[in-house]
């Protein structure tokens, strides 16, 4: 979409609605950076938001007759640092703590746009991803964590996080709310942590981003049963982190991961809307700029000696089937013993699972079925649907159909998609009666 946009020196010769197309397409592509910079100056999310908004509003007044300026993000900063002296010196009462603040941004006022937008380059990895890391900060609850990114660095309304989660636009709103003010009670810093802070709070990072994904690519609930659009959100934002920490191998490996998943949602679905599942897909379907961007992305986190990281190691599972031109080709082998090191590298019963379909595959639907009835007891799993799904491929693959049947059936009672249940109702009905 961002790639479709005119220059922004063709701005000026723009009727006036084109113009505010224009600038609000501007704001889009730089409200994630001044919400980053903001909020480190104030110390209060909700009030970077505002002052954010402030400035749109301040272009969209301005630059219809101004024309755009050459640097339309380092203005709207400036702009929203005016705003933020002025209300704070309108405040009669102010705390040491705003006194601090004020003097600090008061000695920015009179510098040029160009001086800003130097400062900006300068500090704008770091304030990007401290909005980053203090919205998927652990002290917040994982759903808050992902709602409270999208909102900030995705720049998603509560209305459009409410539909892609399926959840009431209220409920996304209270949550929000008590996630910024969990954190400013804690007190929280808009930066990014450093030393060892930096990999204890790496992980959450990844989490979100890649829960954020994964109910775009396999939604739990509702009829679609992919919202491609928060796949695109996630992938977004994994590519900021990785251009702001190239460093960092499980960084890349997530996106490979994300990248080569993606790659695979056009093919997922029919015409029908029905599910296609991974060996009947049209792999003329697969986006081989996606896989490539993926695949390279893994070389990298490879060469930064994170092969074992368990992002890296999902992206090679990945990779994997992204290499096979058909499903003949693919490699079950290497894919079970990548799953054999992924279960040693972060064991949990989803990944056993996994494992066990791997294995079926690589040595027939018995290695398959052994290795679930180990799972038969594993509290995660109880009421999970996969499972049931899991063990009826292996037995209607086993030939045992009628005990296929059942397993598709309950499989089915299980899901709370609705295109997923009626894949696993039509596999049920070919085990017969």
């Amino acid at each position: 979409m961002l790639a479709s946009l005119v220059p922004l020196t063709e701005y000026a010769g723009m009727a006036e609605s084109e113009t505010h197309q224009a600038i609000e397409a501007v704001y889009r592509m730089e409200r994630a950076r001044l919400i980053a910079g903001l909020a480190r100056m104030v110390r209060d999310v909700d009030r970077a938001e505002e002052l954010a908004q402030e400035a749109l509003l301040i272009a969209l007044s301005e630059w219809p007759r101004s024309g755009v300026p050459n640097n339309p993000g380092a203005w709207l900063m400036a702009a929203a640092k005016r705003r933020a002296i002025d209300g704070m010196r309108r405040e009669t009462m102010r705390a040491r703590k705003h006194e601090e603040i004020a003097r600090e941004i008061d000695g920015e006022t009179d510098s040029t746009i160009e001086e800003i937008e130097a400062a900006m380059d300068d500090d704008l990895g770091d304030e990007l991803l401290g909005l980053i890391f203090t919205a998927c900060h652990p002290v917040l609850s994982a759903d808050a964590r992902a709602a409270l990114t999208l909102r900030l660095v995705g720049g998603l309304t509560t209305d459009e996080i409410a539909r892609a989660f399926l959840s009431a636009e209220p409920t996304i709103a209270q949550r929000i709310v008590r996630a910024k003010k969990m954190i400013g009670n804690a007190g929280l810093a808009f930066e990014v942590p450093r030393g060892a802070e930096l990999a204890v709070r790496l992980p959450s990072v990844l989490e979100v981003i890649y829960l954020i994904f994964n109910e775009g690519y396999a939604a739990t609930a509702g009829e679609d049963l992919i919202r491609p659009a928060l796949c695109a959100e996630a992938q977004r934002v994994g590519r900021i982190l990785a251009g702001l920490m190239p460093q960092e191998s499980e960084v890349l490996g997530l996106l490979a991961l994300m990248e080569i998943q993606a790659s695979r949602l056009a093919a997922r679905t029919g015409p029908d809307g029905r599910f296609v599942p991974l060996p009947e897909q049209h792999r003329a379907r697969w986006d081989r700029l996606l896989i490539r961007r993926g695949l390279e992305a893994l070389l990298r986190a490879e060469a930064l000696g994170g092969a074992d990281g368990p992002y890296a190691l999902q992206a090679a599972l990945a990779a994997c089937h992204a290499r096979a031109r058909t499903a003949d080709e693919t490699d079950w082998r290497r894919i079970a013993a990548l799953y054999d090191r992924l279960r040693e590298i972060m064991p949990s019963p989803v990944v056993d699972l996994n494992r066990a379909v791997a294995h079926s595959m690589t040595y027939g639907p018995e290695a398959g079925l052994a290795l679930v009835d180990e799972l038969a007891d594993a509290a995660a799993l109880r009421n999970y649907a996969p499972l049931p799904a899991a063990r009826g491929d292996f037995l209607f693959r086993a030939g045992r159909l009628g005990e296929a049947r059942a397993q598709f059936e309950a499989a089915a009672s299980l899901t709370r998609n609705e295109t997923e249940r009626a894949f696993l109702l039509e596999r049920a009905g070919r085990c017969g009666s």
